[in-house]
């Protein structure tokens, strides 16, 4: 928990050496507040932490490696597992947060890029590419990290039936296993896209 607070710190603050926040120790504590909330297993900041190290591996490939950051930070911000709108209201947090802090069209693509976490469809913005393919490189996780992704999951989601969760979870599992191919960017298709397939495999059961 202290190697994750210490290395988002480290991030978060990187950030405001870039934007200059004007409140921006309010604004770490309450999306530190946020990721940790108690309907959450895996979108904690132990996801938040996993996305930022691999935003720091391919920070070089990006055109606005600051943006992805932010979207990254607020990609989450809101999670309830029984709504479906929470990518929705994650950008608009971000917006009533940090709208007065930046300029109009990095808040509006910023925002967009949040709310395209929901569905991940395909893109040709390099950009948002690169965040889609972070948001979904948990699957290609080592198998012992994968299991315990699953059993995050499953938690979120104990409220649902478990016959049901589980036919449900394989058919989202199934649809990242046959989409082809499940990364958008060169670089995760290289490093990721075999492992991931492993994993999916093993659930998936083809």
């Amino acid at each position: 928990m202290q190697h994750y607070l210490s290395t988002l710190e480290k991030s978060w603050y990187e950030l405001h050496r870039h934007y200059q926040f004007s409140e921006p120790q309010r604004t770490f504590n309450k999306l530190i507040a946020a990721y940790s909330e108690k309907q959450r297993a895996y979108h904690t900041i132990q996801h938040l932490y996993e996305c930022l190290v691999l935003l720091e591996a391919t920070r070089s490939d990006l055109n606005d490696d600051h943006a992805v950051a932010l979207a990254l930070w607020f990609h989450d911000a809101v999670y309830d597992p029984q709504a479906k709108a929470n990518e929705l209201k994650s950008a608009v947090l971000f917006e009533q947060y940090l709208a007065q802090d930046l300029p109009t069209e990095t808040v509006q693509k910023i925002e967009r890029w949040i709310v395209a976490t929901q569905k991940h469809e395909p893109t040709e913005e390099l950009d948002l590419q690169f965040l889609l393919d972070i948001d979904l490189a948990i699957l290609a996780a080592s198998p012992e990290r994968f299991v315990e992704y699953e059993q995050q999951i499953q938690q979120e989601y104990s409220w649902v039936d478990p016959d049901v969760y589980s036919i449900k979870r394989k058919e989202v599992l199934a649809h990242f296993y046959q989409t082809e191919p499940l990364y958008q960017t060169e670089y995760f298709q290289k490093c990721f896209e075999h492992s991931a397939k492993n994993n999916l495999r093993e659930v998936v059961g083809n």
